[in-house]
């Protein structure tokens, strides 16, 4: 799936589901999103911490969307390398196919930030 087409996705998903989500839900959400704002450690840290994760829990939805957030942060490709490398002793051989997957997105990533705006 390419990052545009990921990023309509899941906002239109996320539209519906916070347009019936109950208090709990809503709280969530904003916790989520709370947890990763600068504080000791910077947001960048913190997409990588959470990319990290989300290879270990093989969820390439998770992948995706902090692979993307890593980008706008100016996570280099040597960064990234080096967290999916963590991602892959925590979680064993079994997260070589969503690093195989996650590799493809970020080439995605950059060959959409190489293309000329219109």
């Amino acid at each position: 799936m390419k990052p545009e087409d990921f990023n309509q996705t899941r906002e239109a998903q996320n539209e519906l589901v916070l347009k019936q989500a109950n208090l709990g839900i809503k709280r969530f959400f904003n916790l989520d999103e709370a947890a990763y704002q600068d504080g000791a450690l910077p947001r960048k840290t913190k997409e990588l911490l959470g990319l990290v994760s989300s290879a270990v829990l093989r969820c390439d939805d998770c992948i995706r969307y902090h692979l993307g957030r890593c980008f706008e942060e100016g996570v280099s490709t040597e960064e990234l390398g080096e967290a999916l490398n963590i991602a892959l002793i925590v979680g064993g051989s079994i997260v070589i196919p969503h690093f195989r997957r996650a590799m493809v997105y970020w080439q995605d990533l950059q060959d959409g930030a190489q293309k000329p705006s219109k």
